[in-house]
């Protein structure tokens, strides 16, 4: 399947929120990056549309995770929370997050192919992904922990959920680890290998 058939067959899965949901898909695809923008400055993904492949595949895995672990978690809690988790990279509408880098040394060197965006207030990316989907989907609890929470204890202002993380936070946590440090690791060095 292409990454696009596997963004609209998760998109599919959404039943109780779907008018929330798809207002604000519709906001992302045509008022943001969410299409096209890197899933980092550098590091995983640093590729136009990125942030789409990273985020469908997250989703993918938390609803795997899910299914072996903790059954009772819906399967929309799932779709929303894992292509959501990262939304805060687009920045916001109008101001993407990632700007292409000017600094060829930087591109050359040290595979900086984006930089951020100095036009934005200042918030962590958990914050800022929180912020973008409470503001069109309503959310449980749990999602919003989980949406906030979703890089687990390597971040420090998680610490104040550390060993009370509901499920749904470890799941996304665990998609998230996985898919960017075990998959899409993997890809990259094939594709070293081919280049």
């Amino acid at each position: 399947m292409t990454l696009q058939e596997r963004y609209e067959a998760l998109k599919q899965k959404i039943r109780h929120r779907k008018a929330e949901f798809d207002a604000f898909v519709e906001m992302l695809e045509k008022q943001t990056s969410w299409l096209t923008s890197p899933a980092s400055s550098r590091f995983h993904l640093n590729e136009e549309g990125g942030l789409l492949r990273h985020s469908v595949a997250v989703a993918e895995n938390l609803l795997q995770f899910r299914e072996l672990l903790a059954p009772i978690i819906s399967d929309e809690s799932c779709v929303i929370v894992g292509l959501f988790h990262d939304v805060g990279k687009i920045g916001m509408p109008g101001r993407p997050l990632y700007v292409e880098n000017d600094n060829l040394w930087e591109v050359r060197n040290r595979n900086m192919r984006y930089k951020t965006n100095g036009n934005l207030v200042e918030m962590s990316l958990g914050a800022r992904s929180l912020y973008l989907v409470s503001g069109h989907i309503s959310l449980s609890e749990t999602e919003a922990q989980a949406i906030l929470c979703h890089d687990g204890q390597y971040v420090k202002e998680n610490t104040c959920v550390a060993h009370r993380e509901e499920p749904l936070t470890l799941l996304v946590h665990w998609a998230d680890y996985w898919t960017a440090h075990v998959l899409e690791e993997e890809r990259q060095a094939k594709k070293d290998i081919l280049y």
